[in-house]
């Protein structure tokens, strides 16, 4: 047959087979395709025996049934279909008949989902038994560990969590040709996951139908969701329901002798009833209406069976018998049925139902139900890291859904035991699963799959950060995933089981540990109630008989010996002698049928996955150890003799009462569930060592290192380790080896201690040779009296250093190196008297001073008492000039520790005994100053203030204590190299010999630079140099030419320094241009009006000439604000002055009169006897005013200031006007202002004149005043904001 031909066939064939057989169609290739069209028929077949076993389809009368023809076109028109309806409306069981009608369930199957394992059951059996069909022929279901489903089957029903696991080996769920997601409205986790998979896959399945159900909650989420799938309504119930308010919070009735008068007798006072007695009242009540079945709905097993109890009690002698069963999703499937064969005619039937009945489960005959109105809703804790089970307030929604499951055969009646508008105020809807779950399970299924990261993941209700990061923490814990969120292969194989990560993980250790067979029966038995039954009325019977299995260190090791008592029997006893013995024993004979079912179903999956059980038992610590891989977070460490035990995280718990560990609780425990209800308890718990979580925790432990230390016996390097997991210290303190944690710093100590110090115990004889060499040479320095002929630990460590490998981290590890290395270089280790001895002194006692390009010879004396004992230098009389600063200050090396320690001990007592002893503090100080880096006496203020926070000021420093022989000695010799002059002070020196130098220089480099009363540039001088340098007597003379004012003229004078040339420069050109641009002082005062002339007849320079004279200074300070060298550059700048000068100084002028005329109104405001009140503020504007106004102000302010220097006076006098009325206020604002000028100035007095010019220094002076402007002034407004906060900040960043 040709390939054309089998691809048309490939229609005719199942979806999954369609495409498995075209794929190898497709590689054919030219091959024989007869085997390819066997299968093709093979497939073909099967779909015709699908077709064929399509049952006979009736319709009941139901609400859905009515819409049937609507909802089979939209299906037939729409890939996506949204069924909305009440509950009883019948959609669960009639779609997948409506699907069948349609053709549907043949190429694929027809997938049904319910949200749990009893609905998936129920729901497949009625539909059954609707289409007269077996179950498990063309109506079947799986759940998890149990398959009623094969190759026939055309409707299968499962729970979501099976069809997500199916994802796995179906990435396109190709065995599905139509799906139906059924109450989508109680989003659960899994349902989240599948819609958003689903919608993802769609346009890669044009092909596949999906119908998602969901009672009339938000359907319009569902079809947004969808892009706009259509929505059907089935609405509308057969019966009518009351809904009655019977709330447990009743009034108390008053008592007859309350007091009229008493001011609560008007206060209503209610009473909160026991929630089972408003069960049994709300069934009494509705004993009245006609005969009906009733459904309880209850929080939980205990809280049914408490209600039971009481329930019995309240109907025992009533004349019509009554029928209590409880129901709940953990109750063995034959006591299920017995809910849903009901029997007409029979008893009264009164059902206790958990929330498993809310949804899916049709419970037959019920007409009346009691809602009270709470449950237990799963949340997740991420504080504890744990799944809670509060019992909350239910939902509008699930209050609706519960009313729901009344009026089913006869108009019905809702009882609600709370109020209306208790109800009016509860959420409209229960927050999804997804939202308050861990999202661990769905966070490894989409790293299996691939489906990339979850929180572009298509979702409903996207989760937030936090919980996606609690689920990764999870897998991580479990190795399923690395640290950077990658999934591994641990987390691989995880995916494929079907089971919760946590009991997955410990079956993936199982086969690590050994002990499979013990894991596999201990995973079945966490996954189903507990098999041991206590009746409340023989409880202590049922102890006494499962004391027999009870491991008093273990619970899970009871688990074990009952499971290997029970086969036991079941090998030596009949089946009806082993259901008896399990009676007689309180023993659950169908959860011990389920216990052996799912530990076969777990063998299958485990031998998959290629883990196979040993033939040998094995040892329960194995056995903890593989638990403990799933249950890391779930140890527990006793706090001291309580109860309580200190879990992950921070978290507390205590064992729940039925664990045998109670009667005496071990420090270390490990549990397999922390549940919060009432409080957080550990269920299931087992006594461990911290070894064995230790052992499996791997990358999750933290460890710390304390305390490494040298032992000499041990010839390593030991320390102290702490290993935590969760906070949990599973070791406090460890000794242990160093070498292996920090290896660099385990060699180092080795070094320093084994073979510096000496403390090791070894025959080398290297290591004897040069101990003996070190005692010889300290014998010697004992006998000289000195303590520097030896180098220090540092050198030899370094000689070691050098020459030793990185490995050598301990004695052992010396050892295995030296023995190879010793014949190869066996002087490598020896030490010489050259290595041991400070022979180079070239470094700390110089021959040469360098100062610049200069290098003056030193010489050295030691004669105490001497006038040169220390150290002299030789200096040049034409290059003294050029020496100053502070750099002589700084001593040779070989003082410079006595220096420092000298100037600590000239300090004053209160802040010399902060630096004690002071030879310690110098010798720690003197390697981080820097003789490159300022003047030593700020490198060691600024190193006391680093190092104590303590900041010395520079004057505290006593120079005069400082001995003789640390300070230098400075001879100046003549041209003819006879010594001219010597004295330890240079500055002393150079007023001496200040005529002397500059002659000296001029001599030397001058030439025919120099001139005199000159009233212009010089014609001859196309540009005044800024250095001249000549060679004399084997030095460079560098001399500074500058213009030098000296009254009528202006003379051309070379200097020895830069300084005095800068000083010289600036007041030398504003001379010349002044000579050079004539500016009559008269004609200025000509143009001033009489009144401005009036106004700056008094100032400070003390007359109108005077102060114009200053003005012009101003004026050509701004016109010639840097010096000019070139006598182009003059003139140019000479024209300028020439044109401006005059306009500039009447600006100045004018500026002038504004400071002045706001100065004389300060004066004018100045009481002339203040009184005493106010004599301190009177005191502080006076030297304010001293401050801001000294002779020359108008140039020392500035044109740019002048402004602001009116600005100041014009605040002084608003403080002035305000004085009188506001002394108090004005002494709190003189307090802060005077409090910040006392830190300004110990500042200045801390720093160096030279620093105290500093911009930044002055800027702060600024600050200050503009400080008071806004005190006093602030209307005035400052150019920038200002405060004491800023000023301090300012002052802490000035650097000394």
């Amino acid at each position: 047959m040709s390939e054309t031909a089998l691809r048309e066939r490939l229609d005719g064939l199942t979806i999954r087979d369609a495409a498995r057989l075209g794929r190898r169609l497709k590689n054919l290739r030219g091959d024989n395709p007869d085997k390819l069209a066997e299968q093709i028929a093979a497939g073909e077949a099967l779909v015709a025996a699908r077709r064929a076993a399509v049952p006979l389809i009736t319709y009941p009368d139901l609400p859905v049934t009515d819409r049937r023809d609507e909802i089979a076109r939209a299906i037939t028109e729409n890939q996506v279909v949204i069924v909305a309806g009440e509950t009883g409306s019948g959609k669960t069981t009639q779609l997948p008949k409506i699907c069948l009608d349609l053709g549907r369930g043949i190429r694929g199957t027809i997938g049904h989902t319910q949200p749990r394992r009893l609905a998936a059951r129920t729901v497949a059996q009625r539909i059954a038994d609707e289409t007269g069909t077996a179950l498990g022929g063309a109506i079947g279901y799986t759940v998890r560990f149990t398959d009623q489903a094969s190759d026939s089957t055309l409707v299968k029903l499962m729970t979501d969590g099976i069809l997500l696991a199916e994802i796995q080996r179906d990435r396109r769920l190709l065995r599905y040709d139509t799906l139906i997601l059924d109450e989508a409205h109680e989003r659960s986790l899994n349902i989240d996951f599948l819609l958003g998979y689903l919608r993802e896959l769609l346009p890669r399945r044009p092909d596949l139908k999906v119908i998602v159900t969901s009672a009339t909650i938000e359907p319009e989420r569902f079809s947004r969701h969808f892009n706009d799938a259509p929505i059907v309504e089935v609405s509308g119930r057969t019966y009518p329901v009351e809904i009655r308010y019977r709330p447990l919070e009743v009034p108390v009735v008053s008592d007859d002798d309350d007091d009229p008068d008493d001011p609560d007798h008007e206060i209503v006072r209610i009473e909160v009833r026991d929630p089972t007695e408003g069960i049994v009242d709300a069934v009494r009540e509705l004993e009245a209406e006609p005969a009906g079945d009733v459904l309880v709905f209850l929080s939980g097993e205990r809280e049914i069976r408490d209600t039971a109890e009481a329930l019995r009690d309240a109907l025992r002698n009533d004349v019509f018998p009554t029928e209590i069963l409880p129901l709940y999703a953990r109750l063995p499937t034959a006591e299920q049925q017995r809910v849903f064969n009901a029997k007409a005619g029979g008893p009264r039937r009164i059902v206790l139902a958990t929330n498993v009945a809310e949804t899916s489960l049709t419970v037959p005959g019920i007409r009346y139900v009691v809602d009270p109105g709470t449950a237990r809703i799963s949340r997740y804790s991420r504080r504890t890291k744990v799944q809670r089970l509060p019992i909350e307030p239910i939902s509008q929604a699930s209050a609706a859904q519960r009313s729901g499951r009344s009026g089913r055969t006869a108009p019905g009646v809702c009882i609600r035991l709370y109020s209306e508008s208790d109800f009016d105020g509860r959420p409209r809807y229960t927050d999804p699963e997804i939202l308050r779950t861990n999202l661990g399970a769905v966070i490894l299924q989409m790293a299996a799959l691939g489906l990339g990261d979850i929180e572009a993941f298509p979702f409903l209700d996207p989760p937030d950060a936090r919980s996606i990061r609690d689920g990764v923490q999870l897998l991580q814990e479990l190795g399923a995933f690395d640290a950077k969120g990658a999934i591994t292969d641990v987390g691989r194989r995880l995916a494929r089981l079907p089971l919760d990560p946590r009991v997955g993980r410990m079956i993936l250790q199982a086969d690590t540990e050994g002990c499979v067979r013990e894991v596999l029966v201990l995973a079945a038995a966490l996954s189903i109630p507990d098999p041991r039954e206590r009746p409340a009325d023989r409880e202590e019977a049922a102890r006494g008989k499962h004391a027999r299995f009870a491991d008093e260190h273990s619970d899970f090791a009871s688990y074990l010996n009952l499971w290997n008592y029970l086969r036991e029997q079941r090998n030596q006893l009949s089946g009806s002698a082993f259901r008896r013995m399990c009676r007689d024993e309180f023993l659950h004979y169908l959860r011990i049928r389920e216990w052996q079912d799912l530990v076969g179903q777990l063998r299958s999956i485990a031998g998959d996955l290629g883990i196979r059980e040993s033939s040998e038992p094995a040892d329960l610590a194995r056995v903890h150890s593989a638990l403990i891989a799933g249950l890391l977070s779930h140890v527990g460490l006793r706090e001291g003799e309580t109860r309580d035990y200190q879990g992950a995280r921070n978290s507390r718990f205590v064992l729940a009462p039925g664990s045998v560990l109670t009667r005496k609780p071990p420090r270390w425990i490990v549990v397999a569930d922390l549940v919060e209800t009432s409080r957080l308890f550990g269920r299931i718990a087992a006594r461990i060592e911290p070894e064995a979580v230790e052992k499996v925790a791997g990358d999750l432990l933290q460890r710390t290192y304390s305390e490494p230390h040298w032992d000499a016996r041990q010839g390593a390097v030991m320390a102290f380790e702490r290993v935590t997991l969760y906070g949990l210290p599973l070791v406090p303190r460890r000794r242990i080896g160093y070498g292996q944690v920090d290896p660099v710093v385990a060699r180092e100590l080795f070094i320093r201690h084994a073979l510096v110090e000496g403390d090791w115990q070894t025959r080398h004889h290297f290591f004897r040779d040069n101990t003996r060499l070190r005692s010889e040479l300290e014998a010697m320095e004992e006998r000289a009296r000195r303590r520097d002929l030896l180098v220090g630990d540092d050198e030899i460590y370094a000689f070691y250093d050098q020459r030793i490998p990185g490995s050598a981290v301990s004695a052992r590890h010396f050892d295995a190196w030296w023995k190879k290395q010793r014949h190869e270089t066996p002087d490598l280790l020896g030490l010489t008297r050259g290595d041991l001895l400070r022979t180079d002194a070239s470094d700390e006692q110089p021959d040469t001073w360098r100062a610049g390009d200069l290098a003056l010879p030193l010489s050295y004396r030691y004669e105490p008492g001497a006038a040169d004992d220390g150290v002299t230098v030789h200096v040049p009389v034409g290059v003294l000039a050029r020496l100053g600063g502070d750099g002589f200050a700084w001593q040779v090396p070989a003082l410079r520790e006595e220096l420092v320690t000298a100037l600590i001990k000239s300090l004053p007592k209160d802040l010399r005994r902060n630096f004690v002893p002071a030879p310690d503090t110098a010798r720690a100080l003197v390697p981080s100053i820097d003789p490159g880096n300022g003047s030593l006496l700020e490198a060691v203020q600024r190193e006391l203030q680093r190092s104590t926070g303590i900041l010395v000021p520079i004057e505290a420093f006593d120079l005069a204590k400082v001995p003789d022989h640390l300070r230098m000695t400075f001879a100046v010799t003549g041209a003819d190299g006879k010594e001219v002059a010597r004295s330890k002070d240079l500055g002393a020196l150079h007023d001496t010999l200040a005529g002397s130098v500059r002659q000296a220089v001029a001599g030397a480099v001058a030439g025919d630079l120099q001139r005199t009363g000159l009233r212009d540039w010089p014609a001859d001088l196309d540009e005044l140099p800024k250095t001249v340098e000549n060679s004399a007597g084997g030095h460079t003379v560098r001399g500074f030419p500058a213009l030098v004012d000296t009254g009528a003229a202006v003379d051309i004078r070379v200097f020895p320094t830069s300084a005095e040339q800068g000083a010289a420069m600036g007041p030398g050109l504003r001379r010349l241009l002044r000579l050079s641009v004539p500016l009559s002082a008269k004609a200025v005062e000509r143009q001033l009006s009489p009144r401005t002339r009036l106004a700056l007849s008094s100032n400070p320079d003390g007359s109108l000439a005077a102060l114009l004279d200053d003005c012009a200074d101003a004026a050509i300070g701004v016109l010639a604000p840097k010096p000019v060298w070139a006598a182009t550059e003059f003139r140019t700048l000479r024209d300028v002055v020439a044109a401006r000068l005059g306009p500039t100084t009447l600006d100045v002028v004018g500026r002038v009169e504004r400071v002045l005329t706001a100065a004389h109104a300060a004066e004018v405001a100045i009481p002339d006897k203040p009184s005493a009140a106010q004599a301190d503020a009177v005191a502080d504007i006076r030297r304010q005013l001293a401050v801001l106004l000294p002779k020359g102000f108008v140039a020392a302010t500035g044109l740019t200031h002048l402004a602001d220097l009116t600005r100041y006076l014009t605040a002084i006098v608003r403080r002035l006007e305000r004085l009188p009325q506001g002394l108090v206020a004005d002494r709190e604002r003189m307090d802060r202002v005077l409090a910040v000028q006392d830190a300004y100035d110990q500042l200045q007095q801390a720093l160096s004149p030279l620093r105290r010019q500093g911009e930044d220094v002055r800027d702060i002076a600024r600050q200050i005043q503009e400080l008071r402007v806004s005190l006093w002034a602030q209307q005035l407004g400052t150019p920038r904001p200002v405060s004491e906060q800023r000023i301090y900040k300012a002052i802490d960043a000035i650097q000394p």
